[in-house]
């Protein structure tokens, strides 16, 4: 194992030791075409030299735009061949998010998928942006395009080839030069509070963080994921970058993001990587489907549901169950979730994560419950995704596990979660003082999340340290945590909990508007579009039940039974990350929203019934606009706090 240190050399020993077996596949035109180790090897040795032949050189960085695409995935070896650094970015930024990227890293070169991206840079180049060279895998659209430094991948690997022929051996000398302690990527924080910084990995760091979690869940070379989640996520490139290279499984990537369900159902991956909206979203759509099916169907799958929730995760775990509930089961899996996994496209599931923000225990068990291996890790851009792992047959709930393999994990005084390991970032990109700033004197990283270990070892995260206040009374205040409550519901999309300083806790409302939408068909209940829809009294009265069964749970919380929410409001336009209302990973900018609906927040805690407001919008064709809307203000019930004991 000691010279796989850097990922070209993990892909080189692939390709040697197993040159036909499949190491990536793409739907294209509804036909799967597979790459095999040793196929990948020669692309990513062409691309690499074809980038020589332009200049890129060690130290360089690589800009990588696009949907999950095989000849992106390869980009990054490319680029690591060479002693460059991969910098994937978010492929739904607009041209002005690029800039700050491509300008902040000085990338003179990228590697991109379509039209629609080489518009983008073509944007920010007129911008004094940095990039000469500009390659597309893609060349639909572009015959016309005749800017400077912009040709197709295929050329590339033209030039390369020809390039590889005239410096015999540089190749090779450029991937034994490369050292563990290398910069092997740069992935950029969301920016919730403030411009996004470059966390600069190793490969030390991801190969670390990569071979704990392939040892942990004996993950191995026949297993096969779905690559869809955006590369430029921290999750994405541990798991379908780090890990591929380290256990030497099949990535496949969908067609496009409307065909992922379609897709999924036909690779059937083995193992599952989505974040908390995706499980909501998948339940959602189960439960639609479900009230739309006939009566004896909706018989059927209440009784072994309720079965299900009883046992499954009891069975999953290899505990004790009665032999009569154990039966129903078996039968319940034949009727029920064996047909249910199957449309999930999740029968060969033998580990599935989620991570990004905390999972409803209730969504959480639903999946167990059916027999899917559903488990939490926990981490950020600055850990590799890796700090903590869930044990099998150790899973709880309201946690997120223990410390991963290599991971020293502690708390502050104040309860902030400090970590300290190899997969920790090297620097923040030309922010010395942000470095100093979030690693100590010790070497821990400080995460900025507030947590708390159970008596088992087991970390439970409470909120982002920085959002948990105080109400007026002295009570604490978690609306990261109230507000994963809300968003289990299938009808609430998302939520945007206030409280800090207040005598009480207000929310925001997004409706779900598939699944309200619905709900209202089969209530005939008519609307022209979003904003009527949100408006309805009817869709207020569904919302608020799901709001106080929120409280009821919360009064169950101890010092959290405080927090329940008083009033709400259904917002009148969806929470969008080109309105910088949400980061491009779907977390919410409490601070922005609160000063853009400053309006609505005052009428909430003054008592108002109805607020106007109006709202500048983006279009994705780069156009703006305005909205306007009456605001009807809710007010919701809320419970006398109740003892754990008796809960």
């Amino acid at each position: 194992m000691s010279e796989m240190t850097t990922f070209p050399r993990l892909l080189r020993a692939h390709a040697a030791s197993r040159p036909n077996d499949p190491a990536l596949r793409e739907k294209y035109l509804g036909i799967w075409q597979t790459w095999s180790w040793s196929q990948t090897m020669l692309e990513v040795r062409e691309v690499a030299c074809g980038l020589a032949a332009l200049g890129f050189k060690r130290g360089d960085n690589l800009a990588i735009i696009g949907d999950n695409r095989p000849q992106l995935y390869m980009a990054f070896a490319s680029a690591q061949c060479l002693g460059g650094v991969a910098v994937p970015m978010y492929q739904d930024a607009v041209a002005e998010e690029m800039t700050y990227v491509l300008d902040n890293a000085e990338i003179k070169f990228a590697i991109v998928e379509d039209q629609e991206q080489v518009d983008k840079l073509l944007e920010a180049r007129e911008k004094n942006s940095h990039v000469s060279h500009i390659i597309f895998s893609d060349p639909r659209g572009l015959r016309n395009y005749s800017a400077p430094g912009l040709q197709s991948l295929e050329s590339l690997r033209e030039l390369g080839r020809n390039w590889d022929k005239s410096h015999p051996g540089a190749f090779d000398s450029q991937v034994e030069a490369g050292q563990t302690t290398d910069v092997s990527v740069m992935l950029y924080t969301s920016g919730t509070t403030g411009k996004p910084k470059g966390v600069c990995q190793t490969h030390e760091a991801f190969i670390t963080a990569a071979r704990g979690g392939v040892s942990f869940d004996k993950l191995v070379a026949t297993d096969n994921v779905l690559s869809y989640l955006p590369m430029a996520w921290v999750g994405d490139h541990l798991f379908s970058y780090a890990q591929w290279l380290v256990a030497g499984f099949t990535v496949n990537c969908p067609e496009s993001g409307d065909t992922v369900m379609i897709d999924l159902r036909e690779i059937g991956p083995t193992y599952y990587f989505a974040p908390p909206r995706v499980f909501e979203g998948l339940l959602t759509n189960v439960m639609i489907r479900m009230e739309d099916a006939s009566r004896i169907k909706r018989w059927l799958f209440d009784k072994f549901m309720a079965v299900a929730k009883r046992s499954g995760a009891k069975i999953l775990d290899g505990e004790e169950v009665a032999a009569k509930d154990r039966l129903l089961y078996s039968l319940g899996n034949v009727l029920v979730y064996g047909p249910l996994k199957n449309t999930l496209g999740m029968s060969r599931i033998r580990v599935a994560y989620t991570a990004g923000a905390a999972i409803g225990p209730d969504l959480f068990r639903f999946y167990r419950s059916i027999g899917i291996n559903l488990k939490q890790l926990y981490g950020q851009t600055e850990t590799c995704a890796y700090v903590t792992l869930q044990p099998d047959r150790q899973i709880k709930f309201d946690s997120v596990g223990k410390a991963a393999p290599s991971v020293e994990v502690k708390l502050a005084d104040n309860g902030e979660v400090l970590v300290r390991g190899p997969m920790v970032l090297k620097e923040y990109y030309k922010r010395p003082d942000a470095t100093a700033e979030s690693i100590d004197k010790e070497g821990y990283f400080h995460t900025g999340d507030a947590g708390v270990f159970d008596t088992e070892g087991h970390l439970k995260i409470i909120d982002r340290a920085k959002d948990v206040g105080r109400l007026s009374t002295g009570a604490m205040f978690a609306p990261n945590y109230i507000e994963n409550k809300l968003k289990f519901f299938p009808y609430i999309k998302e939520a945007v909990c206030f409280g800090h300083g207040k005598d009480n806790v207000m929310a925001f409302i997004n409706i779900d508007l598939t699944a309200v939408g619905n709900w209202a068909e089969r209530k005939n209940i008519v609307y022209s579009g979003y904003i009527d829809l949100a408006g309805k009294d009817e869709v207020y009265s569904l919302i608020r039940d799901c709001v106080e069964k929120a409280n009821a749970e919360l009064a169950t919380e101890g010092e959290l039974s405080n927090s329940q929410i008083a009033r709400f409001l259904v917002l009148h336009k969806e929470l969008d990350p080109d309105d910088d209302e949400l980061t491009r990973t779907r977390k919410v900018r409490r601070g922005f929203i609160q000063e853009k609906y400053g309006p609505l927040v005052d009428a909430l805690f003054t008592g108002k019934q109805v607020q106007h407001i109006e709202t500048q919008v983006k279009f994705e064709d780069g156009r703006t606009g305005s909205i306007a809307a009456d605001i009807k203000i809710a007010d919701a019930k809320r419970f006398p706090a109740v003892t754990k004991a008796a809960a």
